[in-house]
């Protein structure tokens, strides 16, 4: 079935004209990202907007949250004074489920320890009109692109992967539980107008090659920064001949380049895959219209004359890549594997494969690593590292069981963990991961940050293909190049994998008992939303203070942090996700990661009230209990990787007034924007540099605080000397509002009484 059909049909009925309307005044013709953008503004077009420049208000057409993120997004919507929400949105539960022991027995688990948070999550769901999707029911981002995704659309979701609905010709863009309130709530949603980076596919894909090797190629060219402020469109013959599936895997890990989003335009590929997830209503809607769901022809006959940056990638001359070690845009050719694993002194044993997360756990992803799988069972090839795999959603988890497929897996002894995030969140309970031992392991995830699966800081992460991840767990060698290698069997014969295949879609159908879709009431006035007070997991939350409208004096530096910090350095997932809900409980999580430049640590910084180190999170607590005011200092891309708004949220509950960085991740900025930060960059970058562990701050023209305007800072040295630098910022008048108000939602507030 076609969930909210009504509101798609809406959609497309009114898109021609807008469309035709943007075409005249931008009087070009228009990229696919142009037209979506320009469809889905607050009010009617009027004028051309600058991409990298413009603030403008949107009207997405619906909101998806994950578990994690959408405790925080709905704690904050329940103070918006709203009954219902304004636009179609769901909750679906898979970041809480640890990934163990396998499926059953995890899931038990997971309803025992996380009953709290999901009832809580069912009830204000059931209340306020949103779809709920229970714990098992399958990742946020496969199950909407199986459900809800729709050519043309627009959405946002508390969850930087989002994105993946890209795959199906969306504009799908990750963010904090704010702009989720903004937007349940009925409120415009602002963005800068993205840039527009172009990405020609030419060829086709074939061999060992998949969609992933795309976005891994990708990220290798623009790095984990290289797509901030941009959305990437994809276009050409390449395009054209891949899956809707693998479209997404693409779409997915432009998160990891930090890209606002990435997209496609409707093609055949899509409407297979909305006829099989039974949407016919949903293509029939849509080929009325075909035309305004794809850019039009001379962008892309011309695409240097349209696009803010060009990339050409030839399909089949692409090799499959291996992405890592410790950030995801470090790609290697598989041919150049062994020797830069050497060099570098990456261990070359494979521990562990793992296939799956919101990137890689399709159907296809399933069926092509299944065929490697097989092979080497019927090779008598024992797997040299341990497996393990997540299914998207139960439609693919049932319908692959179905087909014989996870029976593949598990004669070569895979375990089949729940239809969640699991490893790739950090929610892996992975014997051993406690010895801190350096090891390998490879991976079809997104991210491989330090830590990020089974908090083994020594844990060398790569991301790989699904198919390629089968071929490397199977060699439990990282030098192993499938292309031209051979293995040597049980019987000490000498046997070579050949490519993988895998159909794209069930030739039988998809098929499920139970998907685990909770429809909300029609009517939820009467349902009551209990949180305990003495709660461990849950709590209601304060307002945050206003500015009083003074210069901000006395700032103590809490921390320099020094190279990638990410939101995970920021906030760390694993088992902290269970505090997601309890801003106080998790605050205990906050830059703990980070590592302090003066000495080289994490979670050691100095006390300037005592002189001595301790934790950061303690540290901030005794500024905020004396009344001072802090400060961090932060390195390139900072809050790089998730949507996390606790990344932000933290700060704020403990007292920091500002953060100063050498350039941030646009998400990131945007959520200390909303609760009511000051997120400032570096005019000068160098003068990081000039910041000492004993500095005091003082914001000397803050009451002057306007766009386009420096703010001037005066760093003061313990040796009595001060000097002062210029920051800059992003804020435009409404944004300052925010900060003024004290956040976002406190300006909701507000214009609600």
């Amino acid at each position: 079935m076609a969930f909210d059909i009504e509101m798609i049909e809406k959609v497309y009925a009114n898109l021609d004209a807008k469309v035709n309307a943007a075409r005249k005044i931008v009087n070009k013709p228009l990229s696919l990202t142009e037209k979506i953008l320009y469809a889905h503004l607050w009010e009617s077009a009027s004028e051309a907007y600058g991409r990298g420049k413009s603030y403008v208000d949107f009207a997405p057409d619906r909101v998806a949250m994950q578990d994690a993120t959408a405790q925080m997004a709905l704690l904050q919507f329940m103070q918006a004074g709203r009954a219902k929400v304004a636009v179609p949105s769901t909750a679906h539960c898979d970041h809480l489920i640890q990934a163990k022991e396998g499926a059953n027995a995890d899931l038990v688990t997971a309803n025992s320890q996380n009953k709290e948070v999901y009832d809580f999550l069912a009830s204000v769901s059931n209340k306020y009109g949103i779809g709920f999707w229970k714990p098992g029911a399958g990742i946020i981002h496969q199950v909407v692109l199986e459900n809800y995704a729709f050519p043309g659309g627009m959405m946002i979701g508390t969850d930087s992967h989002t994105v993946n609905a890209g795959g199906l010709g969306m504009i799908a863009i990750g963010v904090g539980g704010a702009d989720a309130c903004d937007v349940m709530a009925g409120l415009p949603w602002e963005l800068k107008f993205p840039k527009l980076i172009g990405i020609k596919l030419t060829g086709k894909l074939s061999g060992w090659t998949s969609a992933k090797d795309v976005i891994l190629k990708v990220a290798g060219i623009l790095t984990v920064k290289g797509g901030t402020g941009a959305i990437v469109e994809y276009f050409g013959e390449g395009a054209l001949s891949l899956s809707c599936t693998g479209k997404g895997t693409i779409c997915n890990m432009g998160a990891e380049i930090g890209a606002t989003t990435s997209t496609f335009g409707y093609d055949d590929s899509m409407r297979r895959y909305l006829n099989a997830t039974g949407r016919e209503a949903v293509v029939k809607a849509a080929d009325v219209i075909a035309e305004h769901l794809t850019g039009d022809a001379e962008v892309y006959a011309e695409p240097e004359k349209y696009f803010d940056q060009l990339i050409e990638i030839n399909l089949s001359e692409l090799e499959p890549h291996v992405n890592g070690p410790f950030t995801p845009d470090r790609g290697t050719p598989v041919s150049k594997m062994r020797a830069e694993a050497t060099a570098n002194g990456w261990p070359l044993q494979v521990e562990w494969g793992l296939i799956g997360s919101c990137t890689n756990s399709s159907y296809e992803d399933l069926a092509r690593a299944a065929s490697i799988v097989k092979q080497a069972v019927a090779q008598g090839i024992t797997p040299k590292a341990e497996f393990g795999i997540n299914p998207g959603s139960e439609q693919v988890r049932y319908t692959a069981e179905r087909d014989g497929i996870l029976a593949d897996f598990e004669k070569m002894g895979t375990k089949v963990f729940t239809n969640a995030c699991g490893p790739c969140i950090g929610q892996w309970a992975r014997e051993g991961a406690e010895k801190q031992e350096k090891n390998t392991i490879v991976h079809s995830f997104n991210r491989n940050f330090s830590k990020r699966a089974d908090g083994n800081p020594n844990t060398h992460a790569f991301v790989t293909s699904p198919e390629m991840v089968a071929a490397l767990a199977i060699a439990g060698d990282l030098g192993f190049n499938p292309l031209t290698d051979t293995l040597t069997n049980d019987k000490g014969e000498q046997v070579k994998l050949h490519p993988p295949v895998g159909d794209e879609l069930p030739t039988k159908g998809f098929a499920v008992e139970d998907n685990g879709y909770q429809a909300p009431a029609a009517d939820g006035s009467s349902v009551q939303i209990a949180v305990a007070p003495d709660s461990q997991r849950l709590q209601l939350l304060e307002n945050f203070p206003a500015w009083d409208g003074q210069n901000i004096l006395g700032a103590k530096l809490l921390i320099k942090a020094k190279g990638k910090c990410t939101t995970d350095h920021i906030s760390m997932a694993g088992p902290w996700l269970r505090y997601r809900g309890h801003l106080d409980n998790i605050s205990n999580n906050m830059l703990i990661g980070a590592e302090n430049a003066f000495n080289g640590e994490a979670n050691k910084v100095k006390n300037q009230l005592t002189g001595e180190y301790g934790e950061v999170p303690a540290v901030q607590r005794a500024y905020k209990a004396a009344g001072v005011p802090s400060i961090v200092v932060g390195d390139h891309n900072y809050g790089e990787g998730s949507s996390r708004e606790h990344a932000a949220m933290e700060p704020r509950h403990l007292g920091v007034r500002a953060v100063l960085v050498k350039s941030f991740a646009r998400i990131h900025e945007t959520n200390l924007k909303k609760q009511g930060m000051l997120g400032l960059t570096f005019a000068n970058e160098a003068d990081y540099d000039k910041i000492q562990e004993d500095d005091t701050f003082d914001f000397i023209d803050l009451q002057s605080f306007a766009p386009d305007t420096q703010l001037t800072l005066q760093i003061n040295h313990s040796n009595g000397k001060s000097e002062q630098i210029k920051v800059n910022h992003t804020y435009n008048a409404s944004q300052i509002e925010w900060f003024r108000a004290g956040s976002a939602l406190n300006l909701i507030k507000m214009m609600e009484a």
